[in-house]
């Protein structure tokens, strides 16, 4: 069995979307300095790094990130590779074999730069309103990306999420999936329980049984 964690790390300096609050860790309380413990405070935005966006994030009477079905979150899902490199479309999906398919995590070169460190740029590689549709037909409970927003930079009617959202499926965000194959794995993923939440960051992880 091997285990991906497939997770950005929150840390100082991390990649942020275009403004998103950016994550800070200030500390409090340090052993060093005298103190009877570690302790310190985090700040963040709920779409920082890895992260889930519940429907209520852009839907009106959509659901927070806290009813978000936990069966939505853990099970069986597929890796796919799509090596196009400004949009995953609808034709890139089409070639694919969905058989048996309910999760989803499109793996494109933006893991790669997210592996090598780089900083957010707003060329990465998005899902596009057609793409989305695709999905949103195959009755899936999970479309993962590694991209920080699924839509195009700079988007204004924002197709992706809204088909995605509006047919129940959870959108995963931000992934890190340079050295996961792609294949098939049981994902579990943890986003944050906020109560009323439009999102969480969330730590993901692919477990490999064969």
């Amino acid at each position: 069995m091997r285990i991906y964690d497939i997770s950005m790390p929150l840390r100082a300096g991390m990649p942020c979307y275009t403004g998103n609050a950016p994550y800070r860790r200030v500390v409090e309380k340090a052993i060093a300095n005298g103190d009877s413990a570690n302790g310190s405070r985090i700040e963040f935005g709920a779409h920082s790094g890895t992260h889930v966006d519940a429907p209520w994030h852009f839907e009106r009477d959509g659901y927070p990130v806290d009813r978000i079905p936990l069966e939505h979150l853990v099970g069986p899902a597929r890796v796919v590779q799509v090596s196009r490199p400004d949009c995953v479309d609808r034709a890139d999906l089409e070639a694919l074999d969905w058989r048996g398919v309910e999760r989803v995590l499109l793996k494109t070169r933006n893991s790669e730069h997210w592996k090598s460190g780089g900083l957010f740029e707003a060329k990465y590689v998005y899902l596009s309103g057609p793409g989305a549709r695709f999905l949103a037909e195959r009755s899936l409970k999970l479309v993962g990306i590694d991209s920080l927003g699924v839509e195009q930079y700079g988007s204004k009617d924002h197709p992706a999420h809204h088909a995605l959202l509006r047919a129940g499926i959870t959108l995963l965000e931000g992934l890190c999936l340079a050295d996961a194959p792609p294949g098939d794995y049981e994902l579990f993923c943890g986003p944050l329980l906020v109560e009323g939440g439009d999102g969480g960051p969330a730590r993901a992880l692919l477990v490999d049984r064969r």
